[in-house]
């Protein structure tokens, strides 16, 4: 790339005042260093946070713009869901029940399908003891302790949360494949449930020998499984996925719900039903089946108003938040920058200072003012793209170590790398760190009087 004549001279007479001025050079960079390295560190957490708070929320949560909406189990609703989405592209519905998998009429290695490592999170055993959540008249809830004296005695079996499912819900929570098979849906229904489940309950399997029975309410008989595949749904309780027409083959048929009215108001109504509801997800291009659906659903009886549409924008809120705090630390840096900016401007002002009678003689000799304004920014720029090269060095350095410190306790940072909007933030506020201490020493520069070789 072929430079134009100013510009290169620019260049080469910054480089060799670089030189000549090694120690100032340095003391500029030390001033600067801590400055540029704030704005790195800031961009680089804000991005490492971005990444873990977004890792998991398309797998808990679905994908933005998923409109969702819940249907009860009143009347043939079920049935007509099923029948309306079913092989629909853009649509799925699913519902959920806590299953058994093991041995019969003991009590689950984690009772209420609490994780298997942290049982305690969530209510299940702690060091021998298991609590539950009970609350007072007056709304006081706390945890109690549970006497199991008298219960089943502990036995190999795992307490999980199996969702049933209708159409791929992939396309709406993109779970990560481990190993084995996703579930397919082509085909007639098995009566040997087909189950993925995901790497919470698979460790639970590898860990302990588990019979292959399956037990959850409502069945006619007891199911024997067949686990295909494993899943990473950013889940660290036990989970299960399966075909819904797999489970219902097992499931016995439940009572139709009906609609009750509080008092007099027909608008109080309320949907008392048997059995799960079902959970639909629709993209924004399955308007038209969404509409025929809730056409068909009403016209069922069930009430208009239990059948409301939500808009997942889960995403798009925490990135919200994360913008706004990027902004706030981001300033805070930015003070710390200026720092930097009035320690070259200082050490700029000093240089021009010295080597007054130098920059005369070159104007003296014809050398432009522009050039001379050139010679003394190009020593603060690549003061300051040098400075951003070392915090970025240092930045990176500090996210690995980080990584292999606290991998053990957060897995996602061990597959973080370094972000490259961090590094563009560290390049530009060198240059703009250096354009904003170089400003002034440049325009002094350019102004002295050729008059002032004479005189020396």
């Amino acid at each position: 790339m072929r430079l134009s004549g100013r510009f290169r001279s620019a260049l080469i007479i910054g480089l060799q005042g670089i030189r000549a001025r090694k120690m100032r050079t340095f003391l500029s960079m030390i001033s600067l260093f801590l400055g540029v390295l704030a704005v790195v560190t800031v961009q680089a957490a804000a991005e490492t946070a971005r990444t873990l708070q977004l890792a998991d929320i398309e797998l808990h949560s679905g994908k933005d713009g998923t409109r969702m909406m819940y249907v009860p189990p009143f009347g043939s609703a079920n049935d007509i869901v099923i029948d309306t989405i079913k092989g629909q592209p853009g649509t799925a519905a699913t519902y959920s029940l806590p299953v058994t998998i093991g041995e019969p009429k003991v009590r689950p290695i984690n009772p209420g399908g609490s994780p298997l490592d942290h049982p305690e999170r969530y209510g299940g055993y702690g060091p021998g003891t298991r609590y539950e959540v009970q609350c007072d008249e007056s709304g006081a809830c706390r945890p109690v302790p549970v006497d199991e004296s008298g219960g089943a005695p502990p036995g190999a079996a795992i307490e999980m949360q199996l969702t049933a499912m209708v159409n791929d819900i992939r396309q709406f929570r993109p779970f990560r494949s481990v190993s084995g098979q996703w579930l397919d849906f082509g085909g007639k229904p098995s009566y040997s449930p087909r189950i993925v489940v995901n790497k919470a309950a698979a460790a639970g399997f590898n860990r302990y020998t588990i019979p292959a029975e399956m037990r959850f309410e409502g069945a006619i008989a007891n199911p024997t499984p067949r686990i295909i595949g494993v899943i990473d749904d950013g889940n660290e309780q036990p989970m299960a996925y399966a075909r819904a027409d797999e489970i219902d083959n097992w499931m016995a048929k439940a009572e139709p719900a009906a609609a009750v009215t509080k008092g007099n108001d027909p608008k109080s109504r309320m949907v008392i039903g048997n059995g799960p509801g079902l959970q639909i997800m629709l993209s924004p291009t399955a308007g038209e089946t969404e509409s025929l659906l809730i056409r068909k659903l009403a016209g069922a009886g069930v009430p208009r108003e239990a059948l409301q549409v939500q808009v997942n924008d889960a995403r798009k809120s925490i990135e919200q938040s994360l913008a706004i705090l990027n902004w706030i630390f981001l300033g805070m840096a930015a003070l710390v920058l200026l720092i930097g900016v009035a320690g070259i401007l200082n050490v700029g002002l000093a240089t021009v200072g010295e080597r007054v009678e130098e920059f005369a003689l070159r104007r003296a000799v014809g050398t432009p003012r522009a050039l001379l304004a050139g010679i003394v920014l190009a020593e603060t720029l690549i003061t300051g793209l040098l400075t951003a090269g070392a915090a970025i060095a240092a930045a990176a350095a500090g996210i690995d170590v980080a990584g292999r410190i606290l991998g053990g306790r957060v897995p996602q940072l061990l597959e973080m790398t370094f972000p490259w909007q961090a590094g563009v933030a560290g390049v530009i506020a060198g240059l703009v760190a250096g354009l904003l201490g170089g400003s002034i020493p440049a325009v002094r520069a350019a102004r002295i009087p050729i008059a002032t070789v004479m005189r020396a």
